[in-house]
């Protein structure tokens, strides 16, 4: 065990009390490549939502933070791997709002190796950190598994990359804030969380797009779980396309990285790779392939900022 867990027993702050940017900021970019096929593209900046919680991090977090203080529970306990966004934020959100915090860690090989950048700021923000070996890991879902890391009793429990039900009911927010906006809605997916609830939020004649950071074709499923467990059954007009993950979850390709270079060249906004930019990559490929009629308004979402340091896994 990692860190040092924090408490602030008067609960005083609020997610709320945070002061998040939202809606979110919606801009306008010109973009040659979506120019000659008669489309316009916007960012939907979610990566301004909040310093420390920014994008879908905020979204998906905001919903079970409240649902924990209004249950009264003191704890918050989740998972990821050894550069995971969720993990610094939920990190971050315990010492904002007075939760202590406990990071389950992907790979026991850790525990005695100097933490890496991103755990030291989970640490140091009060996160107690528990390494486990994979194959554990992989059961984590599993009740004996859940008992076997003796979560406090007052402990809320939520999912690597936050996303469960809560977390689509707060990202339905998103789609509102993108109705009449947009034609189509491009959004990187990790545990889908965000695309159950964004597509759930969009009005109808709106279609959303997923574009998986994952290999294995099994999001879909995922998704349309949520989506019952959340609103009672699939909702929304939406897709996957599996073509843009570049080898899989926490790799990029020199293909990526030439496009991430390019675009933030002509844009001026240096992209995170292992998400936003796969989901750039997806969109700019299809308007060029000709997969969207003349006339429509693409909006790409930036769930995230690239980080001040490399990251080569994080959810």
């Amino acid at each position: 065990m990692r860190g040092v867990t924090r408490h602030n027993p008067s609960g005083s702050a609020t997610p709320a009390s945070l002061g998040p940017q939202l809606p979110s900021p919606l801009r306008e970019v010109a973009d040659e490549r979506f120019a000659r096929r008669g489309l316009r593209l916007l960012l939907k900046r979610d990566d301004l939502i909040h310093t420390d919680l920014p994008g879908n991090k905020w979204r998906k977090l905001e919903p079970n933070l409240r649902a924990a203080a209004q249950d009264g529970r003191h704890t918050l306990l989740t998972f990821g791997g050894a550069y995971s966004n969720h993990l610094r934020a939920t990190a971050a959100a315990g010492r904002l709002l007075g939760f202590a915090t406990i990071g389950v860690v992907r790979g026991d090989e850790l525990a005695g190796r100097p933490l890496n950048w991103s755990l030291a700021r989970c640490a140091a923000d009060g996160m107690e950190l528990r390494f486990v070996d994979r194959a554990t890991y992989r059961r984590k879902t599993e009740p004996e598994v859940l008992a076997s890391l003796a979560p406090p009793e007052d402990c809320l429990v939520i999912p690597e990359g936050g996303s469960n039900a809560a977390a689509a009911l707060g990202c339905a927010a998103l789609g509102r804030e993108l109705r009449g906006a947009a034609d189509v809605v491009g959004v990187a997916c990790g545990t889908g969380g965000t695309l159950a609830g964004l597509a759930a939020g969009l009005e109808q004649g709106q279609r959303a797009i997923g574009f998986p950071v994952l290999k294995g074709g099994f999001l879909g499923a995922e998704i349309r779980r949520l989506q019952q467990e959340a609103f009672g059954g699939v909702r929304g007009d939406w897709l996957l396309e599996e073509r843009f993950h570049c080898g899989g979850y926490a790799r990029t390709s020199p293909e990526l990285d030439a496009f991430a270079d390019d675009f933030t060249a002509r844009h001026g906004l240096p992209l995170e790779r292992l998400y936003v930019a796969k989901m750039l990559l997806g969109l700019t490929t299809l308007a060029e392939e000709g997969a969207f009629a003349p006339g429509t308004t693409v909006a790409a979402v930036v769930t995230g900022a690239a980080p001040a340091q490399p990251a080569d896994s994080s959810r």
